[in-house]
């Protein structure tokens, strides 16, 4: 009976070593790396409340890409001297949303249709871009536009910019999750842009859900 009770461990060892020489050992493998998307689309208050706590999305940061100055302020930005536009980060797992999941939120939630302007806000700042990182993404944002530009949806054309990825750089602390730690004021801010009356007119029925829901 001893003998039997060391064989069957040393069976069960040989089975799973058998297993992972056979490549069977999926289960085991680590997780995609996380993958980066990067959009422009307006005030990033309200496109850093647009992906965060969607699932898949790890972290949104707000910040500033598109443009030539290092480490440039708010203060600089808004200017619409500095060639940057309001931009926010995205860390996301591959295996639990597609960046093409990603394309519909962003659309859902900007004005494709006005070059240098989102809602209220005028000025190149405020342009929308779509930063590719690599040839993948690229392919894929412009399927997505020409797709939605083809679909007569709009009165005007879709004028989002697709665009390599240019060095991001992250706002200032107050400014991330604005909607949070400021909600009256980015209530007031979001009902004066009438975003929710816009997109209403943009996507009808198909309109993101009321942000001051999420």
């Amino acid at each position: 009976m001893a003998s039997r009770s060391l064989t069957l461990p040393r069976r069960i060892a040989g089975f799973a070593a058998l297993l992972i020489a056979c490549g069977v050992g999926v289960a085991f493998r680590s997780p995609p790396a996380p993958r980066t998307a990067l959009f422009a689309g307006g005030c990033f208050w309200s496109m850093q409340k647009a992906f965060d706590g969607i699932p898949g999305v790890t972290s949104v940061t707000a910040g500033y890409a598109g443009g030539t100055l290092k480490n440039p302020s708010y203060e600089q930005v808004e200017t619409g001297q500095t060639g940057h536009a309001e931009s926010v980060q995205v860390i996301y797992q591959p295996d639990r949303i597609s960046y093409d999941s990603l394309l519909m939120v962003y659309w859902h939630h900007i004005d494709p249709t006005t070059p240098n302007q989102a809602f209220c806000d005028h000025g190149p700042q405020y342009r929308s871009i779509i930063f590719y990182g690599d040839a993948e993404q690229k392919r894929e944002a412009e399927a997505s536009k020409a797709t939605l530009d083809r679909s007569g949806r709009f009165h005007a054309p879709v004028v989002t910019a697709i665009q390599p990825a240019s060095p991001f750089y992250a706002a200032e602390e107050y400014h991330q999750q604005f909607y949070r730690k400021n909600p009256e004021r980015y209530e007031a801010y979001r009902i004066g842009c009438r975003r929710d009356a816009r997109m209403k007119e943009l996507w009808g029925d198909l309109a993101a859900p009321r942000e001051a829901s999420r």
